[in-house]
Parts: structure tokens; C-alpha cells; sequence
């Protein structure tokens, strides 16, 4: 039988967890509202919900006519898009030959992959830099692709190999038996039950890539390439910023987040508590 969790403890951990929600979503709410006012109304009440007297739309006028916003939201698309799918595929490839097969480098090659997690990638940003240069890939959506496919990898191949070993290794078996090799044994019958943690791997790899600017700013930063984090500082000078428009090209930002986030809240959760409650 399951164990009861007292009404006490229920309630202080629904309370501390509404709690971290409201505080998370605050600057979310404050940069919401705040685009849609005067900017002589931002700076006199930044908290108050927007009013007929405050109400403007100055700020998404000027994101959609000053620079081209809809290119800096393709780039983005693209690259996060991109870099996504490969962290999927070669994540979940990389997690199941860790967890299905048994060699010398298994344990050592592990551990290799942790070393990317505990170490940033920034601090590798002149190799990869030269590397780029070398390879003629600067200022190209392509350096963006590859740099957070392998910023991803280890994260994903850590929560995705965890997972995998809970796949019934006589479902595994039964497909061997019936003939099917191992390509269709990972596409078939193994990628289908780990869709929680795929669809967590998803969000975890997603925002980082989407709110990146060192990147962008090293290796890709010519206008026709330029992501909406990046495209969004043509607003931000040294003396004056525009605020409205920051504001508002931040709040069109946030919509991809939030779209993924909806689309895949269900599996999210799944794959969070996954394994907590046997």
C-alpha cells in the first residue's frame, strides 16, 4: 500500500513550490507588461498593469521596422531547431550503446562525457574560435549548430542513458529474436518509451541555446546570421537604450519557450518524476 503523505507536509510543499513559481515567472510578467507602455510609463510605475493612458505600442513598431526581427527569429528557429534534433539523435544513440553494451571504455567513456557537464564550454571559446576560422564556418548558423550540439551531448546522454536502462531488456531480446537489428531495435521499441526524457532533454537544452549571446557574438555576429538574442542589442547603446523595444523584442522571444513548454509539459513532468515513486 502507498504511503500517505500528511496534509501538513502536502501544503508547506505546495507552498514553497507556488512560491518559486511566482518568483520565476516575476521578470517574465514584469518585461510583459512594461512592453506594452510608454516609456515615460516604465520608468514612473515599471509594476502597474498597463492602463489606457499608458498603453503603447511604440516598442513593437520599432522592433518590426527597425532591423529585421523576422530574419533574427528565423536564424534562431534554426539553429535551436537544429542543434536540437542532433542532441536527440546522437544523445539517445550515444545513451543506449552505454547502457545496452558492455565494453572496456564503457565506465571511462562515462565519465568522459560528465567532464562536459561539470566543465563550460565557454572556457574552450579561442579553440573553438580557431577552429571555426580554420574550417571557414565563422559567421555561419553551421559553427552555431555544431558548437551547442556538443554543448548538449553530455547532459543528454547522462538523463537518456538512465532511462534506457529501465527498457525491459526482454522487450530488446524479443525483437533480436524476431530478426530485427539494432538500428530498428533503438527506433522502434526503445525511442517510443523514453519520450518523457527525451521531451526533458528538450527543454533543459533548449533555453540555454535560445537566450545565448556569448556564441553568437563570437562566431556568428554579421547581420544575416545574427540570432534575436543578438539582433535585440542593436536597441541596447552606450548612452541611450531603448527600452520599449528591448522589451518588446524580449517578450516575442519568450514565445518559443513557452509553445515548446505547452507542447511538451505533459512528458516534461513524466520525466521528471520518473523513477520517484516505485
Amino acid at each position: 500500500m502507498a504511503t500517505r503523505i500528511p496534509l501538513s507536509r502536502s501544503i508547506a510543499a505546495h507552498t514553497v513550490l507556488i512560491a518559486y513559481t511566482l518568483i520565476s515567472l516575476f521578470p517574465v510578467f514584469v518585461i510583459l507588461i512594461n512592453s506594452f507602455k510608454s516609456r515615460k510609463a516604465i520608468f514612473s510605475d515599471p509594476l502597474a498593469i498597463p492602463t489606457p493612458e499608458t498603453f503603447d505600442l511604440i516598442g513593437y513598431a520599432t522592433v518590426l521596422k527597425q532591423g529585421d526581427f523576422f530574419q533574427y527569429f528565423l536564424n534562431s528557429m534554426i539553429v535551436t531547431c537544429s542543434s536540437l534534433f542532433f542532441i536527440l539523435l546522437f544523445g539517445a544513440m550515444a545513451a543506449f550503446a552505454l547502457s545496452e553494451y558492455r565494453f572496456k571504455a564503457n565506465t571511462l567513456t562515462g565519465l568522459y562525457l560528465a567532464l562536459g557537464i561539470m566543465i563550460p564550454i565557454r572556457l574552450g571559446t579561442v579553440a573553438i574560435l580557431q577552429l571555426m576560422v580554420a574550417g571557414g564556418l565563422v559567421n555561419t548558423r553551421t559553427a552555431l549548430v555544431l558548437v551547442y550540439t556538443a554543448q548538449g551531448l553530455p547532459l543528454a546522454v547522462f538523463i537518456l542513458a538512465e532511462f534506457m536502462k529501465q527498457v525491459s531488456d526482454d522487450l530488446k531480446n524479443a525483437g533480436r529474436i524476431d530478426g530485427l537489428s539494432e538500428y530498428r531495435i533503438f527506433f522502434t521499441l526503445v525511442l517510443p518509451l523514453i519520450r518523457p526524457a527525451m521531451a526533458t532533454v528538450a527543454v533543459f537544452s533548449l533555453i540555454p541555446i535560445w537566450n545565448d549571446l556569448w556564441f553568437p557574438l563570437i562566431l556568428a555576429p554579421a547581420e544575416e546570421v545574427k540570432t534575436i538574442t543578438l539582433g535585440s542589442q542593436i536597441f541596447i547603446g552606450q548612452f541611450v537604450t531603448n527600452w520599449n523595444a528591448v522589451l518588446s523584442a524580449l517578450s516575442l522571444a519568450i514565445i518559443p519557450v513557452l509553445v515548446l513548454y505547452l507542447i511538451f509539459s505533459r512528458q516534461l513532468i513524466r520525466g521528471i518524476t520518473a523513477g520517484a515513486v516505485k
